[in-house]
């Protein structure tokens, strides 16, 4: 899910920033040893870094994914998609997002935003030329439903949530390192940094695994958006298109595939930090709705 990828790599850059950042002004040496005010400090910068990732998201995904957004249709298909994107976010309850295409040959889609009503919602070209209109306008809905579902808010609460413990474990590894390992008894030292930067990194990573958990749940619930807004057996229909191209050749990592392009839910931690369920899954669940 390009969305979540975009976000997470936001998210971690926004924290190793800041954390370098307040050991350069020595903000860290305040929090001491006192754990209660460690973790509101963890928590107020958690949540501060997972919010401005939250408000960059739109800004990411277009400089990310080089997507055009559509201010005057130029052709046909632009038109229909302008209206499509309208008429599904009027039934949704959402304010219409931006729309745009991206120059993809694999079939993509995508939405962010910071908020229901402030959202944007792409589809690659290499979509628009593969899939029905039935098909693209499932896929279209599918997306309306992670905005009109607030899943974006939501997962940079999670996300803080998150933060707030990567930072506060990392500093608590830290401080260990450089007073019990390295026998530094003046402030934090050099050892107290590194570390910390180093389990921030770890810890980081680690914990996305419950931001793909919340992502792989999320995706049930914009499939059943995506039937009652365009029909369940649209969403079906889509989602089987999606499964017979994954033999197609594409340009971006697995990781990064935004509507459920993948091979299924792999073993071990790969399977754990995987954005969407499996096809199968996705479908099965869908015709047990009928």
């Amino acid at each position: 899910m390009m969305r979540i990828v975009l976000f997470l790599a936001t998210n971690l850059a926004v924290l190793l920033i800041a954390s370098v950042t307040l050991k350069l002004l020595g903000v860290d040496r305040y929090t001491g040893q006192n754990y209660g005010s460690l973790l509101v400090f963890c928590a107020v910068f958690g949540f501060v870094g997972s919010f401005i990732s939250l408000f960059l998201s739109k800004w990411m995904a277009k400089m990310g994914t080089g997507t055009q957004i559509i201010t005057q249709p130029r052709t046909r298909h632009e038109q229909w998609l302008l209206q499509t994107v309208e008429e599904l976010s009027r039934e949704a309850g959402i304010k219409m997002p931006e729309v745009g295409i991206f120059p993809a040959y694999e079939s993509n889609a995508f939405a962010t935003g910071w908020n229901r009503n402030d959202a944007l919602v792409a589809v690659s070209q290499g979509l628009l030329e593969r899939f029905s209109p039935d098909e693209v306008k499932a896929v279209l809905a599918h997306e309306i439903g992670h905005v009109a579902n607030g899943d974006m808010v939501t997962l940079a609460m999670i996300q803080g949530v998150v933060n707030t413990f990567v930072m506060f474990f990392a500093r608590i590894f830290g401080n260990f390192v450089d007073k019990v390992i390295l026998k530094n008894e003046e402030g934090h030292g050099i050892g107290y940094f590194v570390a910390t930067i180093f389990a921030e990194l770890v810890l980081g990573i680690l914990a996305s695994i419950i931001v793909m958990w919340f992502s792989r749940k999320r995706e049930f619930k914009a499939d059943e958006a995506g039937a009652r807004l365009a029909g369940t057996g649209a969403m079906i229909a889509a989602l089987e298109r999606l499964r017979a191209e994954q033999g197609v050749p594409v340009q971006m990592p697995d990781s990064l595939t935004a509507f459920g392009i993948n091979g299924g839910l792999k073993n071990g931690l790969a399977g754990l930090l995987m954005s969407h369920p499996p096809l199968e899954e996705r479908i099965a669940a869908l015709r047990q709705q009928r």
